[in-house]
C-alpha cells in the first residue's frame, strides 16, 4: 500500500507561477498558453504526489536539510522536497535559468 502524502505549496512557488503566467499572457499575449501551462503543472504535481520519493534526487552543490526532486513540464522545472508525509512544492523555474543560484 502506498503512503499518502499531503501537498503544500510555498508562496515562492506561487509567485514563480504567477510571474510565468503573467509573462506568457501579457508579454507574449497568449493567455490560452498560460492557462494550459497551469493545468499541465497542476496535473504533473498531482500525479507525482502518489510516489514523490521514487524519482531521482536533484544533486545540488549546496548542503541541504531536505533532498530536492524535480518534475519537468515543458520548458520548466518544478522543485519539491518531501518532509514526513508532506510533498512541499518550492519553486518552478524556466529550464534555461541558473537553477543553483535560484534554489
Amino acid at each position: 500500500m502506498n503512503k499518502s502524502y499531503q501537498l503544500r505549496y510555498l508562496p515562492l512557488f506561487e509567485d514563480d507561477l504567477i510571474d510565468i503566467t503573467n509573462y506568457i499572457s501579457k508579454v507574449l499575449n497568449n493567455t490560452e498558453a498560460a492557462l494550459k501551462l497551469v493545468d499541465d503543472v497542476e496535473k504533473a504535481i498531482i500525479k507525482r504526489k502518489d510516489n514523490p520519493l521514487s524519482f531521482e534526487p536533484y544533486l545540488s552543490s549546496k548542503k541541504r536539510e531536505n533532498t530536492y526532486y524535480r518534475i519537468y513540464v515543458r520548458n520548466y522545472v518544478i522543485f519539491y522536497v518531501v518532509i514526513d508525509d508532506v510533498m512541499e512544492v518550492r519553486r518552478i523555474i524556466y529550464s534555461k535559468r541558473d537553477r543553483e543560484s535560484l534554489l
